[in-house]
């Protein structure tokens, strides 16, 4: 099997060179390469397909569009012997019963690791449109809703989400009778062993995320912490509305139109110079977001509140704005594609990590389709489905040629 792979991976190689004994750069940004990380939960006896290539083909399904397990499986019996012999298998293709046992006794967690390195190693570098670029995480969860655990529950996935490459850095599911909070912490360990320190990475999250704990498990690992304050800290909620923002200038106001309404953004912020500070561990600045929107004629008014571990040296009115609009994204360009276009919540899996897998599969999915530069991902799915010889090729030897301009800036 390994000179098979070699001749998948590096096809200009002559077949008799023997591979090498180190591996390229290159070569790591093979799916092939990659894959060969995630540990197989089968006997050794009786493996009759190689388990990079059913993971390859399943990666590649669902960038085609396959929904389901048994879409995946169809994907892959629908080929032609050619594509079957670039994917590794010889003769015939698994069975669907084979493809979903294996997939659910996956290690969900450290395949998603796995693939996430994938994705980093092709992406392309980020050029900064003007200062320095810092590199921003979005954090939020999901419910699954058409998934099932054993016992009846609703499978909830917490995930990381790199806002710049449109990358999941990694993905972890709520134990049964929690939440996301205490799944916080495992979920940056991941983040952090994929890209090796959380030194200068913010984190942007909702109000659910502004939690002491959090602010310090970012600050001892070097990282920083933007979270918007609501009615869960009623004591920081309260200071933070009752500081003196009519005194304060305006830091950037910005007015969009579009999809029938027009919204005014105004950003304020204030370093708290009083003894004590924000009632919030390693808090730098109170900042204060009005929405104005007029929609058919009627305008509404709306004020949020953010705290941030950065200081204003470092952060200015116009990048806290940014980053607060970047907290959407992880809804916007992950999670609506996951419902809408690759239609998780329709996906009935409810046995094992199958759920937690297939999440990670489409994560790969829409991760793959952003850094090749594709913005509607429907349309870059369907691309995919129409010619699966260059998806395979493009997953094991091409890199992305696409240049991203980057304005978030430090």
């Amino acid at each position: 099997m390994s000179s098979l792979l070699a001749e998948i991976v590096l096809p200009q190689r002559p077949p008799d060179m023997p591979c090498p004994a180190t591996v390229t750069d290159g070569d790591r940004r093979s799916l092939f390469i990659a894959l060969e990380a995630v540990n197989d939960p089968r006997d050794p006896r009786g493996r009759r397909y190689p388990l990079v290539s059913i993971l390859a083909a399943a990666v590649c399904a669902v960038m085609a569009g396959a929904c389901t397990f048994a879409a995946v499986c169809d994907w892959v019996r629908f080929q032609d012997r050619t594509v079957w012999q670039r994917l590794g298998f010889t003769g015939r293709v698994p069975a669907a019963t084979t493809v979903w046992r294996l997939l659910i006794r996956l290690d969900a967690e450290v395949l998603s690791q796995v693939l996430a390195r994938w994705l980093r190693a092709r992406a392309s570098p980020v050029v900064v449109a003007g200062r320095r670029w810092r590199l921003v995480i979005a954090v939020d969860g999901k419910v699954a809703r058409g998934a099932r655990l054993a016992d009846g529950r609703q499978v909830h996935l917490l995930s990381a989400y790199d806002t710049s490459t449109g990358i999941v850095l990694a993905q972890v599911q709520i134990a049964a009778k929690s939440n996301e909070i205490p799944a916080f912490t495992p979920l940056f360990k991941l983040v952090a062993a994929v890209l090796g320190s959380l030194k200068d990475v913010l984190v942007v999250a909702d109000a659910l995320h502004a939690q002491i704990g959090h602010a310090e498990l970012l600050a001892a690992a070097g990282g920083h912490l933007m979270a918007a304050v609501k009615g869960n800290q009623p004591t920081l909620f309260a200071q933070l509305k009752g500081l003196p923002w009519a005194e304060v200038p305006v830091g950037v106001q910005t007015r969009e139109t579009g999809h029938g309404r027009r919204e005014t953004r105004t950003v304020k912020a204030l370093t708290v110079k009083t003894p004590g500070g924000l009632g919030f561990p390693h808090a730098q600045q109170a900042v204060r977001i009005t929405r104005t929107r007029t929609i058919k004629g009627k305008t509404t008014r709306e004020a949020a509140y953010l705290t941030s571990s950065l200081p204003a040296g470092q952060a200015q009115p116009a990048d806290l704005g940014t980053w607060a609009r970047s907290e959407w994204h992880i809804e916007n360009r992950l999670h609506y594609v996951r419902d809408v276009t690759l239609r998780e919540d329709a996906h009935r899996a409810r046995t094992g990590n199958g759920p937690a897998v297939f999440a990670t599969l489409r994560n790969t999915s829409i991760g793959y389709h952003r850094i090749n530069g594709a913005t509607n991902i429907a349309e870059a799915t369907r691309e995919a489905s129409h010619r699966p010889h260059d998806l395979i090729t493009a997953v094991t030897t091409e890199i992305p040629t696409a240049t991203r301009v980057n304005t978030t800036t430090q």
